[in-house]
């Protein structure tokens, strides 16, 4: 299901972006490449259309990005640190013995 959904945001990512990009801008964008719309798409041209297109994708990509991001979150909530299996089998060192001071050699006094 989460293949499916992740597969569908992509595809819902491309055709936003080229809906968004054939609208008309200031600057025309690529909607000056797509010839004559106006005449298919009645007299307003294809920008109600668009509007319409592209509000509608909008609302379709974020409902799949919410219900992607619960249904992750629900499935993989686990996290590797879970996994990671601690040893107790620490042991600790014997104290070292006494030093006997007696044995100890002295150092050598400057003169």
């Amino acid at each position: 299901m989460i293949k499916i959904l992740f597969i569908m945001q992509i595809i819902l990512a491309v055709v936003l972006t080229i809906v968004i990009l054939l609208q008309k801008s200031s600057s025309i964008g690529l909607g000056a490449y797509s010839g004559s719309n106006e005449s298919l798409f009645g007299a307003k041209g294809p920008q109600g259309f668009l509007a319409k297109v592209t509000f509608f994708l909008i609302i379709a990509f974020v409902l799949n990005t919410i219900l992607l991001g619960y249904l992750y979150n629900k499935t993989y909530n686990k996290s590797v640190v879970d996994e990671v299996k601690i040893e107790q089998k620490a042991t600790i060192p014997p104290p070292p013995p006494p030093v006997d001071t007696q044995s100890v050699p002295q150092a050598p006094t400057a003169k």
